[in-house]
């Protein structure tokens, strides 16, 4: 057996390749991102040839990733929790068609929002689209369980849902790893040529296998070993706690856990047999969950017997935000100890745009430029360019999700906001924006749409953009006039030049687009490190 140190998406992307992976497929995204950059990384997985380039989107990802487990091969997507929301089309239908090679999705869940919009948990999409859900409680089992979901897909033909969150995607532990990685799958086409034609007449068959299968798989051995009741002799209060939770629990009660019955659930479905064990012998239950009150809620539509229950639902632990050792002490009765008062050694500072930054210089053109016309006229996107929401820029008025930012502006513009201005970055443009630049121009919508082309998808790392070098292309192919495809280089000997540049676009009652190019500061640090010292 070989041990190494790994977080916990790099022992997700180490398992994959042990266990035969053909296609990786992903748009980075925090936590996830590092599962990708892992593989690509491998030489193990160059010397296979591996599949292994960023996509344009999740959607694009997920639907490439199934069209390799088409081909009988093992896949992989991987997103962070809101990209599983742009690649839901695809996710849910995939478990009516089926799969043919083993297909797993990783979805990283972001419970606090550190890096997100929203906390949502992605075990509701498992159970919306009826696929087992494996949710690891530590490295070890993040391993061991890509072993198990593969199997798994194979078997019921099914996708296979990982659900990780921030701590364990971005925390490290030792892992046993296989001594013997298993060979990639040969081409293998499938044996029905209809399985993946969604018809009605046949897609209203295939769900009906469908449920019949996901009520089997409660009882699959891959599925209830990750499952574990352990009963004690003092029963007031019994718990019952899922994925990373069960770890804050161990470090709470440790050596004492004896005192309390404890439920451990990392793999979805389940029997409700496996909950009746804990009920029936607790008079209270108290239910530890990362994420939403999934299990909770469930379970209180299960009980009818007035069974009192703690959780997320009423104050015992706090609706919202992570969990950790103390808020679970806390639910437990425990004393908390919260230290003394930590003495300001260095003052908060907020977020800010390196120095150096095209989009510092770009926002700086465009606050002089929209000026006239007063705030509320500038939509934006999710990227580093958000920051520019903040002091001393304060220009942006949304950041909503990836695209949002163009078809905001046509729907402000629509209702009769002039200038109405969008902007966005160069991988988000290619990610979702094109689509609503396709509205605007088939509308002819009064809106200028600022393209902040850094060349990278900057936020999640410096990883590489499908638009890079393609914008002017693109945008002329959707259909934006030429003479209103006006490029510049935000830096501040062009401040002047590009505040005119502006100004002009925003009057023009049509669809403008205004690139502004300027490498991302951080990668060209980088790539001029390299440089030289290849020479």
């Amino acid at each position: 057996m070989k041990n190494r140190l790994l977080l916990g998406d790099e022992a997700i992307a180490q398992a994959a390749i042990d266990a035969g992976l053909s296609g990786m497929y992903a748009y980075p995204g925090t936590p996830s991102t590092e599962i990708m950059e892992y593989i690509q990384l491998s030489g193990v997985a160059a010397g296979r040839n591996i599949h292994r380039e960023w996509s344009a989107n999740e959607k694009t990802a997920m639907e490439a990733a199934l069209g390799m487990s088409y081909a009988g091969k093992r896949a992989m997507v991987a997103m962070k929790h809101v990209g599983l929301n742009v690649a839901a089309d695809g996710f849910i239908n995939a478990a009516i068609t089926g799969v043919n090679g083993g297909l797993i999705v990783v979805s990283a869940d972001d419970p606090s929002m550190h890096s997100s919009q929203n906390e949502q948990d992605s075990r509701f999409y498992g159970k919306f689209a009826l696929v087992p859900c494996f949710e690891p409680s530590d490295q070890q089992e993040a391993y061991d369980m890509v072993f198990d979901a593969f199997e798994l897909s194979e078997k019921y033909k099914t996708p296979v849902l990982l659900r990780i969150t921030t701590r364990l995607a971005h925390s490290r532990a030792g892992i046993i790893m296989k001594e013997h990685p298993e060979p990639e799958k040969k081409l293998k086409l499938p044996s029905d040529p209809l399985q993946f034609v969604l018809l009605p007449a046949i897609a209203r068959k295939k769900y009906k296998a469908l449920l019949t299968s996901y009520e089997s798989l409660k009882y699959d051995a891959r599925i209830s070993k990750y499952n574990s009741f352990n009963d004690a002799k003092k029963r007031d209060i019994g718990i019952i706690t899922c994925g990373i939770a069960y770890n804050y629990l161990m470090e709470n009660i440790g050596s004492s856990s004896k005192n309390y019955p404890v439920l451990k659930i990392t793999a979805y479905p389940f029997p409700t047999d496996l909950i009746r064990d804990i009920t029936a012998r607790c008079s209270e239950i108290l239910i530890l969950e990362e994420g939403y009150p999934i299990i909770e809620e469930s379970l209180r539509g299960f009980l009818d017997d007035g069974k009192k229950i703690h959780g997320r639902l009423n104050g015992a632990v706090p609706r919202d935000g992570e969990l950790n050792p103390a808020l679970v002490a806390k639910a437990l009765g425990m004393q908390v100890s919260t230290g003394g008062k930590v003495p300001v050694v260095v003052r908060n500072r907020p977020p800010s745009f390196c120095k150096g930054c095209g989009h510092a210089d770009m926002f700086t053109a465009l606050l002089e430029a929209v000026k006239p016309y007063g705030p509320g006229h500038v939509f934006s996107d999710i990227g580093c360019y958000t920051l520019g929401a903040l002091p001393p820029y304060n220009a942006i008025i949304s950041c909503v999700d990836m695209g949002a930012s163009i078809t905001m502006a046509i729907g402000a513009a629509d209702a009769g906001l002039f200038p109405s201005i969008a902007v966005i970055g160069d991988s988000t443009f290619t990610h979702s924006g094109m689509t609503g630049l396709l509205d605007a121009v088939t509308n002819n919508s009064p809106i200028t749409i600022i393209i902040s082309d850094n060349s990278t998808t900057g936020m999640t790392g410096g990883q590489k953009s499908k638009a890079t070098g393609r914008i002017e292309q693109i945008c002329a192919g959707i259909g934006v006039e030429r003479e209103h495809i006006k490029v510049i280089v935000p830096l501040r000997k062009n401040h002047e030049e590009n505040v005119c540049i502006l100004k002009e676009e925003f009057e023009y009652k049509g669809v403008s687009i205004v690139i502004a190019s300027r490498e991302c500061i951080q990668t060209a640090i980088r790539r001029k490190k390299a440089e030289a010292s290849n020479e």
